[in-house]
């Protein structure tokens, strides 16, 4: 889904003596956006990538992918195709070679992650979109101006046990209230998203639940 347009706020000035300061204000506030501009967007290096392990046909089509489908590919290899969210396409946009990203099963009876995957082919031209029988066809994309995006992934090994979203939203509120790594992840604070960003912490704890106990 687009990403939706911010409607413009204006404010009157008011007839009080006090022009200079919200001239002041003004400038300060121009100043800030120009920075917020320039600056680079946040740089990740671990991912959280969601599809559905569980069949659903859209127009006569079965979109069901999960951890095991990639797993019996040739090479355990497949792209990551389909994804219409301009800001999940610009986080695979930051994917580089080697990268790791949990498969997370979405839309299911009990979502969660699955296992561990690697990007082992960096953003290119996600050739659905041109596809007029593909679920995924956007016919508002042209081949000389493509919107959409897509990387290769690569199977690397199951968890040592299914990771439930349950159990990871128990702990997101555990840190949200006593601080801890989870406190921010994406999947509770941008929770539509298909393709999501971790930092190293997030992932390297996540990962460290599959050695524990269920919660």
């Amino acid at each position: 889904m687009p990403p939706k347009k911010r409607a413009r706020v204006g404010s009157k000035a008011g007839s009080s003596g006090d022009n200079g300061d919200q001239k002041s204000g003004a400038v300060a506030g121009k100043k800030r956006k120009a920075e917020e501009r320039s600056a680079d967007p946040p740089q990740y290096d671990r991912w959280l990538m969601k599809s559905e392990p569980e069949s659903r046909f859209e127009n006569g089509i079965d979109v069901k992918f999960g951890i095991e489908d990639l797993k019996v590919l040739p090479e355990q290899t497949g792209c990551w195709d389909g994804v219409r969210n301009y800001q999940a396409r610009n986080f695979m946009r930051q994917m580089k070679e080697g990268q790791l990203a949990f498969f997370y099963h979405s839309n299911c009876k009990e979502p969660g992650i699955a296992g561990v995957m690697k990007i082992v082919k960096e953003a290119y031209v996600d050739h659905t979109q041109f596809d007029k029988k593909d679920v995924h066809y956007d016919a508002s994309s042209k081949p000389n101006n493509p919107k959409w995006s897509m990387v290769d992934v690569q199977y690397q090994r199951m968890t040592k046990r299914f990771l439930p979203l349950s159990e990871l939203k128990s702990i997101h509120l555990q840190h949200c209230a006593k601080g801890g790594p989870l406190k921010d992840m994406a999947l509770f604070t941008r929770a539509r998203l298909s393709v999501q960003p971790l930092t190293t912490e997030e992932f390297d704890f996540i990962l460290s639940l599959e050695d524990k106990e269920p919660l």
